[in-house]
């Protein structure tokens, strides 16, 4: 181990383990630097949906680069792609004359959506609107507001105090949510965070009805329903936004990952025209809040490239059919004695959940294993094994994986 800190590391065993350092990629495989091929089984983290080795995006980035790698857009500034990308992003939004505040990533834009949600309130004149309410399961990033509406306990442990009027609900509940909100007093509760599919807390697509219900709570009781979309945006539910798919019309949205197809790192907040109405009043002054590389030129570059392919070849309904391939590809699964359950059919989104074994290495062992068979995953919160290819993955290659995978749960169990 040299001086990188990883992210969610534990030092003392990579530093007795050592590293395994990917080289290139190339559709949806990568090898390392010892020449080795894997499938790359998550789409790295969840975000690679055009595959890797697009010469188009590094073309479209290095013109940009040698024209103008970036410049602020704070204030009355701007950049041509950070315009265009905007207009792009809007155009596909799931509420027709969203404007589109530009992160750097899922967490930042979990972060600018928390404070776009109890600025609004305070611009209406109800500043005591400031509850956040999250699901349990719920992963929604790492910076300190996501940290605080963790749905998973362990992302939150050993920080201290974090931001409080949090609360959490069932992840499987509509009902939950709506007595969380009337036992807080609805004229309290800013907004509600809400994955379509939830991710990293173990990939649980959502229970029949429940979106579509809880949509209508919030609408009732005039909370913001923000759909975290970092994961699911740009085509890995069959659609461009998966709030579209379920005719969500969200408050807010947060987006990155497919936006870039991780090419470079960007996110975005989409805001209906409701939402934006008071920030637009000469009232309202400065809404203070932006990152530096907001908007950044080489980076909106790159995003309206992955875009372009992203229309080009139809993605979003290649991901429909992905949909049912996947599940299918995976179901046998479910009887390998290691294997508690199969979770797929939402998207390019599966889990393959391990069985709870003593010690709790089951998890870890099968992620080696899985390595070792040429397949390149990780566990997941509960023990599970995600499953989020790019969407360019083909039917050979879907059973690569699905046939890696039961070969590692044989050398494992």
């Amino acid at each position: 181990m040299g001086a990188l800190w990883h992210p969610f590391s534990d030092l003392a065993q990579l530093e007795r383990e050592g590293e395994l350092v990917i080289d290139r990629g190339e559709g949806v495989h990568v090898y390392d630097e010892r020449g080795r091929r894997y499938l790359d089984a998550t789409a790295s983290l969840w975000y690679c949906n055009v595959g890797y080795g697009r010469g188009e995006i590094a073309e479209a980035v290095a013109r940009q680069l040698r024209r103008l790698p970036a410049y602020s857009t704070f204030g009355d500034l701007a950049t041509r792609p950070a315009l265009e990308l905007a207009e792009r992003v809007a155009a596909l939004a799931p509420v027709p004359g969203s404007l589109v505040f530009l992160t750097s990533g899922g967490s930042d834009s979990v972060d600018t959506a928390a404070k776009i949600a109890r600025r609004y309130w305070q611009l209406v004149g109800r500043p005591e609107r400031t509850v956040l309410v999250h699901r349990s399961r719920s992963y929604h990033g790492m910076h300190l507001g996501g940290t605080s509406i963790a749905g998973i306990p362990a992302n939150a442990q050993g920080y201290g105090t974090l931001v409080p009027e949090v609360l959490e609900v069932a992840w499987d509940s509509a009902a939950d949510l709506r007595e969380a909100i009337e036992r807080a007093g609805p004229e309290r509760v800013a907004a509600f965070f809400c994955e379509p599919v939830i991710g990293a807390g173990g990939v649980f697509p959502p229970p029949e009805g429940y979106l579509e219900e809880a949509r209508k709570i919030c609408r009732e009781a005039e909370v913001l329903f923000v759909a975290d979309e970092v994961i699911t945006g740009f085509g890995r539910c069959g659609d461009w936004f998966a709030s579209s798919r379920f005719d969500l019309e969200p408050d807010l949205v947060t987006c990155a990952k497919g936006v870039t197809s991780g090419y470079l790192p960007a996110g975005a907040v989409l805001a209906a025209p409701w939402v934006v109405e008071p920030f637009r009043r000469p009232e309202a002054g400065m809404f203070r809040h932006g990152y530096t590389y907001s908007g950044h030129a080489a980076v909106a570059a790159a995003a309206l490239a992955n875009l372009a392919i992203m229309e080009r070849e139809d993605l979003p309904g290649a991901a429909l059919q992905l949909e049912k391939d996947l599940a299918e590809a995976l179901r046998p699964l479910a009887d390998h004695p290691l294997v508690e359950e199969v979770r797929a059919g939402t998207g390019v989104l599966a889990a393959v959940q391990l069985r709870t074994d003593q010690g709790g290495s089951l998890p870890a062992r099968a992620v080696r294993a899985c390595r070792e068979a040429g397949i390149l995953t990780r566990a997941l919160a509960t023990g599970a094994l995600q499953v989020s290819p790019a969407l360019t993955i083909s039917p050979a290659e879907l059973r690569e994986l699905a046939d890696g995978i039961r070969a590692a749960l044989d050398a494992t169990a």
